[in-house]
């Protein structure tokens, strides 16, 4: 399960981090994106850096309820992502849907984190 924990926290840290990256220097296509997504871009440097500090907050543990807190918005984040992408009828919601698959992952096994030696 502690195997199973990482690489689902793994992907899941690298695509939020790859999200972030690309809300900071690919910032006039996601402005485009967010336009058509009927979302204002002024949320795209906020989100990403709440992404980053969610991922902080998921690897490194020290607060447990911050760690919650991350997850929760990573959750809502990705479900209405796809939720919009799947209402405009773009075809770009599997980003979304496979980040979901990561969240479940490193969400439902973080328990076997608490029995990792460091």
């Amino acid at each position: 399960m502690k195997i199973v924990y990482w690489i689902g926290t793994a992907l899941l840290c690298l695509l939020m981090l790859f999200s972030a990256y690309n809300y900071i220097f690919n910032h006039a296509a996601l402005a485009d994106a967010y336009t058509s997504l009927g979302y204002p871009t002024y949320l795209i440097y906020p989100l990403a850096a709440a992404k980053i500090l969610g991922v902080v907050a998921i690897l490194s543990n020290l607060n447990k309820t911050l760690a919650e807190w991350a997850y929760a918005g990573f959750f809502f984040d990705l479900v209405l992502a796809a939720a919009a992408h799947i209402m405009v009828g773009d075809g770009s919601e599997l980003f979304a849907i496979i980040g979901l698959v990561f969240w479940a992952v490193s969400y439902f096994t973080k328990s076997s984190r608490n029995t990792i030696a460091y």
